[in-house]
């Protein structure tokens, strides 16, 4: 979307610019309590092994400092925190403050607190965090919700150290021998889904809406360029309804 344009989409409805946000806050405050069990009923589970085959891309080490921007519920964050120990950190991030403290409930759960994991609630088009203050940046399903998502690349490129990493996972486009059934899938199990289990068939309705409205594959790679990243490629996962990009800050 043009940054100077009045309106954006909000799933397959335009709405104003202004509107989205607080759209996007309304239905994350409304799945929050189930996010992880509809996470886990809508993939079937799979969505562990996106996050961590991204977790195994980001190459990890002690001492590293690493932001995850929309970490919502904090599953990258609780792979992550392990591996940057001792000495680094994980920032988790999001605008939506319900998905952050469910996040923060989530890692304490777990036996994850102290130095290793800090909470930040921003908006990933304008942080409020020092230039090239990281070594990784992570987004995993949340790009597609940001209004500007140029905007918001370039504020991942300011925060990356120089030799930094960005890892984007997010739902993508599939192979078209997949299309017919993940489309069925998406616009009459989901939101029954949703329904039963959270409360909330529009909020799923939305979700299979963005993701039709997210960039494809190689726009969003030539939109990483375009902000400033190198060596931009994706892995396909699952047929491409998910796809890993990763750039890098040289």
């Amino acid at each position: 979307m043009s940054p100077d344009k009045d309106t954006t989409h909000f799933g397959f409805a335009e709405v104003p610019v202004t509107e989205k946000a607080r759209r996007v806050r309304g239905v994350f405050d409304s799945v929050a309590s189930r996010y992880d069990l509809m996470n886990d009923l809508m993939s079937l589970g799979i969505h562990r092994i996106w996050k961590r085959f991204t977790v195994e891309k980001a190459g990890l080490r002690p001492g590293m400092q690493v932001l995850d921007l929309a970490g919502g519920t904090g599953d990258l964050a609780a792979l992550m925190a392990p591996r940057v120990a001792p000495g680094g950190r994980v920032v988790l991030s999001d605008i939506n403050e319900a998905m952050l403290m469910r996040g923060r409930e989530r890692l304490l759960d777990r036996g994850i607190a102290g130095e290793t994991v800090e909470y930040c609630l921003a908006d990933a088009e304008a942080l409020p965090l020092e230039d090239a203050s990281f070594d990784v940046v992570t987004i995993a399903f949340g790009l597609r919700n940001v209004t500007h998502k140029e905007r918001a690349l370039s504020e991942m490129f300011r925060v990356l150290r120089p030799g930094g990493h960005l890892l984007v996972l997010e739902f993508s486009r599939p192979v078209p021998a997949l299309a017919p059934a993940y489309d069925l899938y998406s616009f009459r199990v989901l939101p029954a889904i949703g329904k039963l289990v959270a409360g909330d068939d529009e909020s799923y309705r939305y979700l299979a809406e963005s993701i039709r409205m997210h960039p494809d594959q190689e726009t969003l790679r030539d939109m990483m360029a375009a902000a400033g990243f190198d060596d931009c490629r994706y892995h396909d996962l699952t047929g491409g309804i998910v796809a890993l990009h990763r750039g890098w800050k040289y």
